[in-house]
């Protein structure tokens, strides 16, 4: 089910914001890792829901998100995977349970990078490593 061969990338819905509406620099080097195929994104459809969501919000809006290529990109890139029950992530629980998702498909998923910018998951970051979960910005993720 999971390409071993490539690493597994897990992003939350800020930074695939960042990358396909807000077009931050920081998000760059995705698109680079992903054409070369060293690294796999990873998403549940409780992800593309989220995404969704946040898509139709009025702050976003005026950005004037172009959605066909929001989701062109993300039927290209996202390998979409069944969530498994939460009870892996026992260890790690996120204070923002609307972020939990990202944490648990890393967990899922093992030897997972997880790129987000909320402060709730990245204060995870110390206790996920040693669990095979690596939790970073996109500006300190070096591919």
């Amino acid at each position: 089910m999971y390409d071993r061969q490539a690493r597994t990338l897990v992003l939350d819905t800020n930074v695939v914001l960042d990358w396909l509406v807000f077009r931050n620099p920081a998000a760059a080097p995705l698109v680079a890792t992903l054409t070369d195929g060293g690294w796999r994104w990873y998403v549940t459809a409780d992800m593309r829901a989220e995404l969704e969501q946040v898509l139709t919000y009025p702050s976003i809006n005026s950005w004037q998100p172009d959605c066909e290529a929001v989701w062109a990109t993300w039927a290209r890139w996202a390998v979409v995977v069944a969530a498994v029950p939460a009870a892996l992530s026992a260890p790690l629980r996120c204070t923002d349970p609307d972020d939990q998702k990202f944490i648990d498909l890393a967990l899922q998923l093992g030897g997972a990078t997880l790129l987000s910018r909320d402060r709730a998951v990245l204060k995870l970051a110390r206790r996920a490593r040693p669990l095979g979960v690596e939790i970073l910005t996109p500006e300190r993720w070096v591919p």
